[in-house]
């Protein structure tokens, strides 16, 4: 769960674009798009083929950027209110679900187990850490395979990392403004020092700064797009030194595969370099559309839906892929599955199946959990908001 921040601003007037910069809500959306796809099937070549993660930082770090013309204090207390409500309903409700299916953080000792244990709840109101969760809850036989509890609290790594930037960014600001190419490979350089092992931070901690360095260069090119540093660069420098990072980036993961060969989530470096690359070429080209242009008009209104409800979209999309095995799974009792060639056929289909069958379920979810974004961010509640005009132009008598 993008991020493509994950607390977009609605679009202003419906169905146009209301002066949102439409290049960058496309990107958005796809980046949605791909991290849904990828925790489905976890195909390692999705996360060449898009860099959803950067791509959501780094557009997360430019609108960061535009807001700190204000006062940092009242920016960050805007982006807090904006993320945190989204999250509180969506831990009430992972929390009640796992405590319900008998976790108890008192005696689980893989969360330290005692009074540490409730104190680590707090990570799902306010996420300056990891949230716990059991790894294993259920039987596997259940209706819900036994890691469920962990799959779906495991997005929450992207709000952590959000809740630092925006937290850090004032001071990240500054140190662009102030030394702009130092600032922006300092990650990249990080990230290099903690891949090598030259030094070694356990725990979760260690995550917690490797996810920093990683994605932290996406970022700040975030505030390269939004200050106007990187529509200087010319071109061919911008794509020649991008070509050669991202090249980087693929030799470091052929010879660093993780337990999912080539999955570059597995491997930091190989990460950050791909992203940092794909973002720079991305932002780069970065047409500034106040409308959607030729044929992907006809996907106006999922775009701006997708922008409105992404932080609940990438919240609740884990679980609802999980959510669609127990219901697929009512298709075996049909009549006509009695036969070995109609189960196998199921069995054969069974991904596409669940693809069909989570967007419904998202949809669900936008509908009854997507308006606390409206709330967060003192907007009137909306139920759809894909900028579509309610109601019909009346007629005036003749």
């Amino acid at each position: 769960m993008t991020q493509a921040e994950a607390t977009p601003v609605a679009t202003g007037k419906p169905g146009t674009g209301g002066g949102r910069d439409r290049y960058l809500d496309l990107l958005r959306s796809l980046a949605l798009l791909r991290v849904v796809v990828y925790h489905l099937f976890g195909w390692p070549w999705l996360t060449v083929l898009f860099p959803s993660m950067g791509v959501m930082f780094a557009l997360a770090g430019s609108l960061t950027a535009r807001s700190l013309n204000r006062p940092a204090p009242s920016v960050i207390r805007a982006r807090l209110r904006r993320l945190l409500p989204p999250l509180w309903l969506f831990g009430a409700v992972l929390l009640t679900m796992m405590l319900t299916a008998g976790w108890h953080p008192l005696k689980d000792p893989d969360v330290g187990g005692g009074w540490s244990g409730w104190a680590k709840l707090v990570d799902y109101f306010v996420p300056i850490g990891a949230p716990p969760y059991p790894e294993h809850l259920g039987s596997p036989s259940g209706l819900l395979d036994d890691t469920w509890a962990e799959q779906a609290a495991g997005p929450l790594w992207y709000l952590r990392a959000y809740l630092w930037f925006v937290l850090l960014s004032p001071f990240l600001l500054r140190a662009f403004r102030k030394a702009p190419l130092p600032t922006t490979l300092a990650p990249l350089a990080l990230t290099a020092v903690l891949a090598t092992g030259l030094v070694r931070i356990p725990g979760e901690t260690g995550n917690a700064v490797t996810d920093f360095a990683v994605y932290g260069g996406c970022w700040i090119l975030g505030f390269a797009h939004h200050e106007g540093v990187l529509a200087r660069v010319p071109r061919y420098a911008a794509v020649s030194l991008s070509c050669l990072v991202m090249a980087l980036g693929l030799w470091w993961a052929s010879g660093h595969q993780g337990p999912d060969g080539r999955d570059l989530n597995d491997i930091p470096l190989a990460q950050a370099c791909w992203s940092f690359g794909a973002v720079v070429l991305l932002l780069q080209y970065s047409p500034s559309w106040r409308e959607l242009p030729g044929g992907l008009r006809r996907w106006d209104r999922l775009i701006t839906l997708s922008n409105n409800r992404a932080v609940t979209i990438y919240l609740w999309h884990n679980m609802l892929i999980m959510a669609t095995v127990p219901i697929i799974d009512q298709a075996y009792n049909l009549p006509f599955m009695d036969s070995d060639r109609a189960a196998g056929l199921l069995d054969s289909t069974y991904g596409f199946w669940m693809f069909v069958l989570v967007w419904p379920l998202i949809a669900v979810a936008v509908v009854t959990f997507g308006w606390v974004e409206d709330v967060a961010a003192g907007r009137r509640a909306r139920v759809w908001p894909n900028g579509a005009r309610r109601g019909r132009t009346r007629r005036r008598a003749p």
